[in-house]
């Protein structure tokens, strides 16, 4: 009785799972969702057909997006390959003597307090350092002192650094010298007749430019579905026959393949090494870090290659010792890892850029008619460096995207906390 009441039941309910599936069918016009698949948006279907599991293309082709960066931005290593920058040896210790952050700013004709900022401008956390001493050090979402956030175009001025290093070594004769060079696979593209020099400054004058619009995909667009979604390019690839628009150092233009093509330069001068290697021997270990950075990879182990323009990835702390070391001169937990002279090399201003932000040195932004230099990376991500105030402030930030409102607001902050003097 049991077995075929039982028997009845699964009858009953199969013919009911059958009803829904074709009154989903007539509505919808589509098969009934248990066998639907994800389906690849169209810029996605184009070109080579890529092995990355279609779940995650469809992340990485949405990780930007406003409702998900506040995670996405702390969880590089779940969508990438990715290539660890290894500690090792003494951690610099930076010292504590935590404040309230007591001050207020201006912003569009109104004031705030520090404590309105972290939610007015979309924060994941923010450390804030003065004459050496960590003053505030604050978590939000979930993250903590171990988390590892991507550092986006704040990676550009790690590779300025690891330049200023292979310069020093010798690895580098002179940052006048053509980037062919040492890059002879350049030679038939617009980065022939290009220096070291024009390329730091982002005036290679070569046709590429820095817009991301996915849904009508320019050069750029399809750069990075090609290479960081897809992953059946590699990045710097597009500079072999990447066109020339401008003459060589004629006009400032920001491009992220120009610091593809630097890390590049990175791996060839390096004897060998790999672009995460020299990151750690040259400065991730001297440094003294707390934790581990790694890279965001184009590709599988043996073909990808480290996203040298915008890949990076470390804790907050870590983000804040490279910048006390840029404020001590390249000096940091007993090492000189960078000499004074780069120091004021690579953030002296080289570029007029036309925007808010100011000028443009080797990789470093200028901050208008402040003192003040910083590592900016897309949609919110700063470490900002105010000689003159001897200030280190690190904000890890989730702007939606084209969000400029936040970043304007941001600067406003960062100048305020600059100029606030701790009793």
């Amino acid at each position: 009785l049991a077995s075929r009441n039982l028997k009845g039941m699964i009858m009953r309910t199969g013919r009911t799972i059958r009803q829904l599936g074709i009154c989903f069918t007539l509505i919808s016009g589509t098969a009934f969702p248990g066998v639907a698949q994800q389906q690849l948006p169209a810029p996605l279907r184009e070109g080579q057909t890529s092995e990355v599991p279609v779940a995650i293309q469809i992340a990485r082709w949405r990780m930007l997006d406003g409702d998900i960066n506040a995670l996405t931005f702390h969880s590089m290593d779940t969508l990438f390959t990715t290539r660890a920058v290894p500690r090792s040896g003494p951690v610099w210790q930076l010292p504590r003597e935590d404040r309230k952050l007591d001050f207020t700013y201006q912003f569009e004709g109104a004031t705030y307090s520090a404590d309105q900022f972290f939610e007015r401008t979309f924060t994941n956390a923010l450390l804030v350092m003065k004459d050496g001493k960590i003053i505030a050090e604050v978590y939000r979402n979930n993250n903590d002192e171990r988390t590892r956030f991507i550092g986006w175009s704040m990676t550009k001025s790690i590779t300025s650094i690891l330049i200023g290093c292979a310069l020093s070594e010798g690895r580098i004769k002179s940052l006048d010298d053509m980037i062919v060079r040492y890059l002879p696979e350049l030679e038939a593209g617009g980065y022939n007749g290009v220096t070291i020099r024009q390329i730091m400054q982002m005036r290679s004058g070569v046709d590429y430019e820095e817009r991301y619009d996915f849904d009508k995909p320019g050069t750029a667009a399809r750069n990075h579905i090609s290479s960081l979604v897809k992953n059946v390019t590699r990045f710097v690839d597009a500079a072999r026959t990447v066109k020339r628009i401008h003459a060589p150092g004629a006009v400032f233009q920001y491009k992220t393949l120009d610091t593809a093509v630097l890390g590049w330069l990175i791996e060839r001068v390096s004897g060998g090494s790999t672009v995460s290697a020299y990151t750690a021997q040259r400065l991730w270990e001297p440094l003294g870090t707390e934790q581990p950075g790694f890279y965001i990879m184009d590709g599988p182990p043996g073909t990808g290659r480290e996203f040298s323009g915008a890949g990076f990835n470390a804790t907050l702390r870590d983000y804040a010792r490279l910048g006390q070391m840029m404020l001590n001169g390249g000096s940091a937990n007993g090492h000189q890892i960078i000499s004074p002279e780069w120091v004021k090399e690579s953030t002296s201003n080289h570029s007029s850029t036309g925007s808010q932000r100011g000028g443009y040195g080797l990789q470093w932004w200028l901050l208008g008619n402040q003192s003040a230099y910083s590592a900016i990376g897309l949609q919110g991500q700063f470490i900002y460096v105010d000689p003159r105030s001897k200030t280190v402030i690190v904000k890890i930030s989730y702007f939606p995207p084209g969000n400029e409102t936040a970043a304007q607001e941001t600067a406003a902050f960062m100048e305020a906390a600059s100029r606030w003097t701790i009793r």
